[in-house]
């Protein structure tokens, strides 16, 4: 599996992961997250190989549609890297403030997204 896509199915599933259906939740999981192979789920699910690859292609079509819709992954990539640039630019001139370090740090996107 492709490095790339792996990535960027699990930035759109973790974003848009309630809106799909339970199964579709379970087989993306397992696929892109938990690295399973289809056969691997397909045994886990009692179903063909076919059913599971059918399933995670429709599931990524619709997690890409949402995104095209919503941009919600591309807004929060823009907003990290201009906090990641704020951070920088802090401890580079104000390296002795804990405090605005400390905030910044709670501001941080990434922290946002694993919740």
């Amino acid at each position: 599996m492709e490095l790339e896509k792996t990535l960027r199915m699990n930035s759109l599933f973790a974003f848009y992961r309630p809106l799909l259906t339970p199964k579709q939740q379970e087989y993306m999981r397992l696929y892109y997250g938990d690295d399973y192979s289809l056969g691997e789920i397909a045994e886990d699910f009692s179903v063909s190989r076919q059913a599971v690859y059918d399933n995670i292609k429709r599931s990524e079509v619709i997690l890409q549609n949402y995104e095209d819709k919503l941009h919600l992954v591309e807004e929060f990539d823009k907003k990290q890297k201009l906090v990641d640039k704020l951070k920088a630019y802090v401890e580079e001139k104000y390296e002795a403030d804990n405090e605005l370090l400390s905030l910044i740090d709670s501001i941080s996107l990434d922290s946002m997204r694993e919740d």
